[in-house]
């Protein structure tokens, strides 16, 4: 199963860095950002299932993104905890009253902040279906609880094998997945197939997404990969 992906967002590089080490040692994925654009960039291609936002950023109030988020129907069920240095308690409701799901000051335990990113999401369930998508290059849009595949609004047929491995390389854009991975992930510890079964399943599925083929990379000596 690929583990749950978290966006972090805050200007201060320590605290991006301690945040993102301790969720990524809890088994979680991460995305840092320290400015806002590049975060909506994210966003665009790739739908976290949980944001961590702090509030007092130098280029855009917290309270406006997480506002713009909750206003735009791709985003609006994304669940987002708050991080920031502010104690008073109209600070708080005004967060919470704009659809934060959680609310953490400075300075913070990092055990809590995993604790209540674990007790948001237990919460919150995933449950709703256009939350649960994948977008690669503005070309292939990936469904995960549809189990379904379009290439520029046409639904394409994979099989459970095929949907698996665009999911896998699709939610590690930019990251080298090796034959043994892709068969770790297929299959668990129940795998009694060569890893040349991969490159099988890779070929059969470049076929099926036709003009969008070349989003899946072969990298030499390593395994595969779809660029962000």
């Amino acid at each position: 199963m690929v583990s749950q992906l978290i966006a972090v967002i805050d200007d201060e590089p320590d605290i991006l860095e301690l945040v993102s080490l301790h969720l990524k040692k809890s088994n979680f994925r991460v995305k840092a950002f320290t400015e806002v654009e590049p975060l909506y960039q994210f966003l665009g291609k790739e739908l976290p299932d949980l944001i961590i936002l702090d509030l007092m950023l130098p280029d855009v109030d917290g309270l406006e993104i997480c506002k713009y988020l909750r206003g735009q129907e791709r985003f609006s069920s994304i669940p987002i905890i708050m991080l920031t240095a502010k104690t008073e308690e109209t600070d708080k409701v005004i967060g919470l009253e704009l659809g934060a799901d959680d609310y953490v000051t400075k300075p913070f335990s990092t055990r809590e902040l995993v604790a209540r990113v674990r007790a948001v999401l237990r919460r919150h369930g995933r449950k709703d279906e256009e939350s649960r998508r994948i977008v690669v290059s503005d070309l292939v849009t990936i469904d995960l609880d549809r189990h379904e595949v379009e290439v520029e609004g046409v639904k394409i047929d994979l099989t459970p094998s095929e949907f698996k491995i665009l999911q896998l390389l699709a939610s590690r854009q930019g990251r080298i997945q090796s034959r043994d991975q892709i068969l770790s992930f297929l299959w668990g510890d129940e795998k009694f197939v060569i890893d040349r079964t991969v490159d099988v399943h890779i070929r059969h599925l470049r076929e099926k997404l036709g003009k969008a083929s070349h989003i899946i990379k072969n990298v030499r000596g390593a395994g595969y990969r779809i660029d962000e």
